[in-house]
């Protein structure tokens, strides 16, 4: 398999991320002022870059975050495996205190190992790797995308990003991850690299 880059973002904040509440694949909101303003800025930075292909998950959100690089003309494929984790029955609820210690409890969970825990009605970590598995075996063998633009969610990015550089699926919570926050990776034939981590420098511009 040839070298291929990958540019890895986290979609722009909508009301949810701003306001706290619970988000996941069951929740398709769109894109805040906040948000559409850091698309602006990502639009900005790398509307040069020769992307042969564009990413994203199924949900608004991720559509919105790169919609500049769409409307440009950039290939666009939509994949439901890039979707955030289901949350279950805490989709579109806020974070109070009772919500938070029961979140922290299945986090805590993951941490130790136990990664078929779910949230009543959602999704496990592993659920989620497995319909990214299918993701990524196909952008590894699709022979004309070498440099890939890919836009989805935090959770969902941290359990892809174990698996591209094969970590422990538990230590996900070291991937940390802003809205429209990049990494950047190499694969190199044979494995991935990181060569940025969460990068924010773009929506650092006045």
């Amino acid at each position: 398999m040839k070298q291929k880059k990958i540019y890895l973002i986290r979609h722009g904040q909508t009301d949810y991320n701003k306001n706290g509440m619970v988000q996941g694949s069951g929740i398709d909101a769109p894109l805040n002022e906040e948000g559409h303003r850091q698309a602006e800025l990502f639009w900005q930075a790398y509307k040069d870059y020769p992307f042969d292909v564009v990413y994203t998950s199924a949900l608004q959100r991720t559509h919105q975050s790169v919609q500049k690089f769409l409307d440009a003309g950039f290939p666009h494929v939509v994949f439901e495996g890039l979707n955030e984790i289901n949350w279950g029955h805490k989709e579109g609820k806020p974070f109070t205190h009772e919500e938070h210690d029961h979140y922290l409890q299945v986090v805590k969970a993951w941490q130790q190992g136990e990664l078929h825990v779910l949230i009543e009605g959602g999704e496990s970590p592993m659920d989620v790797q497995r319909r990214q598995q299918v993701v990524l075996k196909y952008l590894l063998e699709e022979e004309e995308g070498e440099t890939i633009l890919i836009c989805m969610h935090g959770r969902a990015m941290r359990i892809l990003l174990c698996y591209m550089l094969n970590y422990p699926l538990q230590n996900m919570d070291y991937f940390e991850h802003d809205n429209l926050g990049l990494y950047e990776l190499t694969w190199t034939g044979s494995m991935f690299v990181v060569d940025r981590f969460n990068d924010r420098r773009h929506l650092l511009q006045d």
